[in-house]
This record gives structure tokens, C-alpha cells and sequence, in this order.
């Protein structure tokens, strides 16, 4: 697989497919499998901060955490 940056959902949902393909056939991945799953996750990490981001607690959630 060709990893290049997300652009859009369509690709968001083939990498994360991706990932869990990987997963699945090895539940310890070594090797090239361990580095594409570290890079998909880096691009993936990248468009859903950019395009899903967590908004930060409000003061009354952190003092009731």
C-alpha cells in the first residue's frame, strides 16, 4: 500500500481498514508490517486532528474529573 496524507473520508475509512487488516494478521506486527501501521497512524492521527478535533473541557468538566 502507497501511504500518502488523508484527503478525505473516503480515505480515512480505507486507512483505518487498512489498520485493522494489518491487526488482524499480526497481532504482533515486526518489521515493514510494524512500520506501516506506525505511518498510518501518523497520517491518520494528522487528518482527525485537522478535521475531527476534540474540543477542550469546559472548567466545571475538569473540576468534576
Amino acid at each position: 500500500m502507497v501511504i500518502g496524507v488523508i484527503k478525505n473520508e473516503r480515505q480515512l475509512t480505507q486507512a483505518l481498514e487498512r489498520v485493522r487488516e494489518l491487526v488482524r494478521k499480526n497481532p504482533e506486527p515486526k518489521g515493514a508490517v510494524a512500520d506501516e501501521i506506525k505511518l498510518l497512524g501518523l497520517v491518520i492521527s494528522d487528518y482527525e486532528n485537522a478535521h475531527h478535533p476534540i474540543p477542550p473541557p469546559q472548567s466545571v468538566e475538569m473540576m468534576s474529573a
